[in-house]
């Protein structure tokens, strides 16, 4: 393939991207912005294809879409609390998010281009990334991994508990 045709495909997934983010964040419904961030999901997982990214593309459709978007599906599909309320939402303050939106994006794209060389390394990797990948982070991140371990047990059990907590206090109503 052509340069215009990784082109093409590169501002195709990158489309998908921003127009299914943002109806993740205007959609009135809670369903339909959870489908939503599948695409986003998926289109983020693409653009990291494009950048030669793969562990972590394929790291990005495991635990994003495989994990997370699935448990709160389920997690608003299936409580009926959430079931039998009125699962509508109201986007507020439009037009103060746009001008804020503007000004960040404007001020990041003017950091970007002012700032650096943006020109593609000559300097080949060696060796699988994976491989490296799993070295650093059983040396020398493996304080701040175990940390994050602990923390999303710490949140399991929370969940766990006031999930329970929820179950008691309504048998005893």
């Amino acid at each position: 393939m052509n340069n215009a045709t990784y082109i093409t495909i590169f501002y195709i997934f990158a489309a998908v991207t921003v127009f299914s983010a943002a109806f993740v964040v205007f959609s009135k419904n809670v369903i339909y912005s959870a489908f939503s961030l599948l695409f986003t999901f998926f289109g983020a997982a693409a653009l990291f294809v494009f950048l030669s990214a793969d562990f972590i593309a394929v790291t990005q459709v495991v635990v994003y879409v495989g994990g997370i978007l699935v448990l709160l599906l389920f997690g608003v599909m299936f409580t009926n609390t959430i079931m039998q309320a009125d699962l509508k939402t109201d986007v507020l303050h439009v037009v103060p998010g746009i001008l804020l939106l503007a000004a960040t994006v404007g001020g990041m794209l003017f950091t970007f281009y002012t700032t650096g060389s943006w020109k593609p390394s000559d300097v080949q990797l060696e060796g699988s990334v994976v491989e490296r990948i799993g070295f650093e982070t059983m040396s020398r991140y493996v304080l701040p991994f175990e940390m994050a371990s602990i923390l999303l047990l710490a949140a399991l059990i929370g969940a766990a508990f006031l999930a329970r907590f929820d179950k008691v206090r309504n048998n005893e109503q």
